[in-house]
């Protein structure tokens, strides 16, 4: 079999990894970062409430990113098994027909969002202010929320091939625009117009937006896409594959939305330390989800490739890459909780929550490690559906846990239902790897003709 540019099928393994990983985490680092960027400026800028509104706002986007990596997952595992066959330009179809796709069903997910904004901030009973705060960021949000959703599509068609490099330059420079636009629109420095919540949201979808349209223009000039012949036969098969992890994602959405209900009877300060925890407990989810990634695109490539030796092997030394990263994050959150939750408010009872959640969640860093980087190999080989039903099942886990808890114990009961679930599913994602049945369930390797 001869291999082409960039693949993952020959040569050292770790060099391969840390090639594809660092790009990787450093990607996953700018995802999060818009939300980031603007939960730090409109905390520091407008205040707690406003604060809050982008948390609770932000579970729907939430939710519309994890629906868009259901194409996204699924197209790594079609295109990247083609490229680990040497069948280029059958991946190259397949990205031509989920581009559009996503951009549709970004397009309807946003829709419904527009629709479903009052019954959304019903459900979660936060205080007035903030629903009215969380309603002009959300809905300016989901404007731009279709390009938002291909972008996915553009990033799974570069890392199929072994390109982590792109999609993240696209990404970074993206952010840094992120980084100066968002005081502007929020604050109306200069000749901006002051917009508040509404500017943070703004700024985030335009310039996303555009990194998605250049990403598909330099993907067109390096044939990774070929518009003229879609393969729309290869959807039905991108969804199967990324559905059941995807839609996990969405249930954990609404899962923390549905949270919200018990944090918010402590308070406003209680749903900004909600946000805030999200965010920083991000600063190792990141590094996972990137590790994640390149951990499903190397079994991906090497399966196709009939080489599961080393697609297990693959996979055994990006965990450890990857605790060498979240290890000292969980220390971070146990040692000095306080100046990471300063960095977003100076308000005390916001910093006393949000302190509390981030030394209860450290623990669950390490359980996430293995939980995430195991679902993307599992993903890389098309077995997905159990494992993500076991996961769902200790996912929804979290709601009897937090009312209890919460009851009897406060709001310490809400952060520690969210830790012991996150623990328990990466105990089961590590039984489902090591045992055969993901293999059975990938082999044989597909053969030059088949369709993947």
């Amino acid at each position: 079999m001869t291999s082409h540019p960039g693949a993952l099928t020959v040569g050292p393994l770790r060099p391969a990894i840390v090639r594809l990983a660092l790009p990787a985490v450093a990607m996953m680092a700018c995802h999060f970062s818009f939300n980031l960027i603007d939960s730090i400026w409109v905390g520091r800028i407008i205040g707690p409430a406003a604060l809050a509104a982008v948390s609770t706002g932000g579970f729907y986007i939430w939710i519309l990113l994890n629906l868009g990596e259901m194409v996204e997952t699924g197209l790594i595992a079609v295109a990247a098994r083609r490229h680990g066959a040497g069948r280029a330009e059958h991946a190259a179809r397949a990205s031509a027909a989920a581009i559009p796709y996503a951009l549709v069903a970004g397009l309807g997910v946003s829709l419904l969002g527009l629709g479903l904004m009052d019954p959304l901030f019903r459900l979660m009973t936060v205080p007035p202010e903030v629903a009215r705060l969380g309603h002009q960021y959300l809905g300016t949000w989901l404007v731009g929320g279709p390009l938002v959703f291909a972008f996915f599509a553009v990033e799974a068609t570069f890392r199929a091939s072994g390109d982590t490099r792109t999609p993240f330059f696209l990404l970074a420079g993206s952010v840094l625009l992120s980084i100066s636009l968002d005081p502007l629109l929020i604050a109306g420095l200069g000749p901006f117009p002051r917009l508040g919540v509404e500017g943070a949201a703004l700024a985030s979808v335009m310039v996303r937006g555009t990194a998605c349209l250049i990403g598909i223009v330099l993907a067109l000039r390096r044939g990774l896409v070929r518009f003229e012949a879609p393969e729309w036969s290869a959807i039905p098969t991108m969804l199967r594959i990324g559905a059941p992890l995807s839609l996990a994602g969405v249930l954990l959405s609404i899962i923390y939305i549905w949270l919200t209900r018990f944090t918010s009877r402590f308070g406003t300060a209680a749903l900004a330390a909600l946000g805030i925890g999200h965010k920083v407990e991000g600063l190792g989810f990141m590094a996972i989800s990137g590790c994640a990634l390149s951990a499903s695109a190397l079994v991906g490539q090497n399966l196709g490739a009939g080489l599961d030796g080393r697609a297990r092997e693959a996979v055994r030394l990006t965990v450890r890459y990857c605790l060498a990263a979240t290890v000292p994050v969980a220390l971070a959150f146990l040692l000095v909780p306080r100046t990471l939750a300063s960095i977003f408010t100076r308000d005390p009872a916001v910093i006393d929550d949000a302190s509390m959640y981030l030394r209860v969640i450290a623990f669950a860093q390490v359980g996430q490690t293995f939980e995430l980087i195991y679902e993307g190999a599992l993903a890389g080989a098309g077995y997905t559906l159990r494992p993500q039903l076991v996961s769902t099942v200790l996912t929804c886990l979290r709601l009897p846990l937090a009312g209890w808890w919460s009851s009897a114990i406060g709001l310490f009961g809400v952060w520690l239902a969210l830790s012991t679930t996150a623990v328990a599913r990466g105990i089961a994602m590590t039984v489902f790897w090591t045992r055969a049945s993901w293999f059975r369930a990938a082999s044989p390797a597909p053969t030059v003709g088949a369709h993947v």
